[in-house]
């Protein structure tokens, strides 16, 4: 480079969200536990990182470290290059609880309670964004109904609408559909990535079901049991992506066996049991 040019090519942006060599721990009554250690990863603009592994695995404490809730023992969580100090409306979370909403407000009024608290939109305002996203859910007919008058299915709805309508750097997801029955959880699946390749969602999603992260997921981030460590990362595009197909059968299996070995489970819905037991 010539003397006195300057370099003009751009400053790198950092990723959305990046996991430096994080450990987490917790008091009890027996001492001091580790749920999980020394985990690093990112997470690019737009993609949908599936964080899969038992249960005690630490992968719902590690969701928290990035909402904020939960201090690390050591190690860096950043989003969009700043350090994560405690919770904020750059990260919404969606918990697997279905009692998550305000009871004394209607499905519009959870949602624009949000928005006027997260991106300080007028009344007006709020309710014209919250009516546009009960729509897109399908809940248009129940926006002025109460929780307590809702499926469980339908309260999940609401609190994804909500998410989404806040427009938060990153959407934290902590097994939002584990508590729905088969059929419910597997159209909520759909919905949800509709939901995420229409707006371009960066998300992080908690599960155990090894089929749930390859369907919801860009990547599948695997961790070990107790203490949660980072054991495999997979990839998904192209026809893995598809739920039926022979690439998504494979891909389910290779990280079925990477999980338990090379012993084969007798279905899916074993595979789920054991990894929701473990």
């Amino acid at each position: 480079m010539p003397q006195g040019q300057q370099d003009a090519r751009a400053p790198e942006v950092p990723a959305p969200l990046s996991v430096s060599r994080v450990t987490l721990r917790y008091q009890t009554e027996k001492g001091l536990v580790t749920a999980v250690e020394d985990v690093s990863f990112t997470i690019g603009r737009g993609e949908r990182l599936a964080l899969l592994g038992p249960s005690g695995c630490g992968k719902s404490s590690l969701l928290r470290a990035v909402g904020g809730f939960l201090k690390p023992a050591s190690g860096a969580i950043l989003l969009n290059g700043a350090p994560v100090k405690g919770p904020g409306p750059d990260r919404m979370v969606v918990f697997q609880e279905f009692d998550q909403l305000l009871p004394w407000r209607t499905v519009s009024g959870n949602v624009e309670f949000a928005l006027r608290r997260a991106r300080g939109l007028s009344a007006a305002a709020a309710r014209s964004v919250a009516r546009d996203w009960i729509g897109r859910v399908g809940l248009a007919r129940f926006a002025d109904a109460f929780p307590h008058t809702l499926s469980g299915g339908m309260k999940q709805r609401v609190a994804i609408a909500r998410a989404f309508a806040v427009q938060p750097a990153i959407l934290l997801m902590d097994e939002p559909f584990a508590a729905l029955d088969a059929l419910s959880r597997r159209r909520m699946q759909d919905e949800l990535l509709a939901l995420c390749e229409e707006t371009g969602a960066t998300t992080l999603f908690v599960t155990h079901a090894i089929d749930e992260a390859v369907h919801v997921g860009t990547r599948v981030l695997v961790l070990s049991a107790h203490p949660g460590r980072v054991a495999a990362e997979y990839p998904v595009s192209g026809e893995a992506a598809r739920r039926g197909t022979a690439a998504f059968a494979a891909l389910e299996a290779e990280i079925q066996s990477r999980i338990f070995g090379s012993e084969p489970l007798s279905s899916d819905a074993e595979a789920d049991h054991v990894l929701e037991h473990a």
